[in-house]
């Protein structure tokens, strides 16, 4: 099993605790308890709050669960704060939150780490989207790129936007001889970390870093979270990012070569990346992490794809805690929930057979399993 990130300091589960979180509170352990179905609706009325933290990509789609789970169960407040994957990992493992979202899985050393708040960990994928590569080129409509040009650019070997391998793969574009700005996430970023690993896996060449959420070249313009890339994209001229594609409506998107023909980042294509690829072995049984195909040459086929994680305990403390996370669990990954972040935020919902897989594990938070 790789896991190419190194666990971040961990802050402590005292400075951190948040309302009904994972280090568990005593008050109300016995006051509500629910069955939930597989799409997250309680057969027994729920109420209480729970808090949750992490990546900045699942913000729009984040929104919209709450929105519908707190419509259906008008009695629970559900809160979660877009920080970033590493700072939600760091929140969750700490017990400083009851879940958290993730784009990067979690590591074997934070898997440990987190054992020892909740016994056992569920991370079941709970959103699908594309990266978009964004840009702001006055005049050039269409942007074409092969993933060797693309990590050049990131690299900084590539500086001027009327450079020559630019040019071959946009033989009708006129580009201007404007300086290149790349813009990077300036936290650690479960974002950053898959477009480092596609780059990687078809341009190792080029790209020579090691594969982590930090930002390894130097250089270029940071800003934090994804909308920090997307304003700093959209305020510059010759510049170029990274984000959720879904949070970048207005900017161009580059279309990046994948075996004979350029794809962009539309949400049935980020889909079909998942269909080639597979889970990670060794992780344990609530634990659904995925290899994902990066150099994949297939038509239709987008590899630059976020698949953000909802991290959670198969045990709680708290009754209360335990209840709503199942039930808020099994709400998002529910075809109901998927449809939800799809309108909100574009993104690719989870197939039935994938479904059938993680409802398991959602069902066995709070069993004691």
């Amino acid at each position: 099993m790789r896991f190419p990130r190194k666990t971040t300091t961990l802050l402590s589960c005292v400075a951190l605790a948040i309302g009904a979180a994972a280090c568990g509170s005593s008050d109300d352990d016995d006051s509500t308890t629910a069955s939930t179905t597989a799409g997250g609706a309680s057969s027994a009325q729920l109420a209480g709050s729970i808090a949750g933290a992490g990546a900045s990509s699942q913000a729009a789609a984040a929104e919209a669960w709450i929105a519908g789970f707190q419509e259906a169960n008008p009695d629970t407040t559900i809160s979660y704060d877009p920080i970033g994957s590493g700072g939600g990992r760091e929140q969750f493992i700490a017990g400083g939150v009851a879940f958290a979202g993730t784009d990067s899985a979690l590591d074997e050393e934070e898997l440990r780490a987190a054992a020892r708040v909740c016994t056992d960990v569920v991370e079941v994928p709970v959103y699908i989207s594309p990266i978009a590569v964004i840009y702001n080129l006055p005049g050039v409509e269409e942007l074409r790129l092969s993933p060797r040009t693309l990590a050049a650019i990131f690299a900084g070997e590539i500086t001027q936007w009327d450079d020559a391998a630019i040019a071959r793969d946009n033989p009708d574009a006129d580009l201007p001889d404007t300086r290149i700005t790349p813009v990077h996430r300036s936290d650690e970023s479960g974002t950053t970390e898959n477009l480092a690993e596609y780059l990687a896996a078809v341009a190792g060449d080029v790209w020579r870093f090691e594969v982590s959420g930090d930002w390894p070249v130097r250089g270029g313009e940071a800003a934090d979270g994804t909308s920090g890339v997307v304003d700093a994209v959209a305020a510059g001229e010759g510049t170029i990012g990274y984000a959720d594609a879904s949070q970048a409506a207005d900017l161009g998107h580059a279309l990046i070569q994948v075996g004979s023909e350029y794809t962009g980042p539309t949400p049935e294509a980020a889909a079909a990346i998942l269909e080639a690829s597979r889970r990670v072995e060794g992780g344990g049984e609530h634990i659904f992490a995925y290899e994902l195909r990066r150099d994949t040459t297939e038509s239709g086929t987008y590899p630059i794809v976020l698949v953000s994680y909802g991290v959670a305990c198969i045990n709680y403390d708290n009754a209360r805690t335990a209840a709503l996370t199942r039930a808020y669990m099994g709400y998002i990954t529910s075809p109901e929930g998927q449809e939800a972040a799809a309108s909100a935020a574009g993104s690719a919902p989870l197939s039935d057979a994938l479904r059938a897989q993680i409802q398991p594990s959602i069902d066995a938070i709070g069993s004691g399993s």
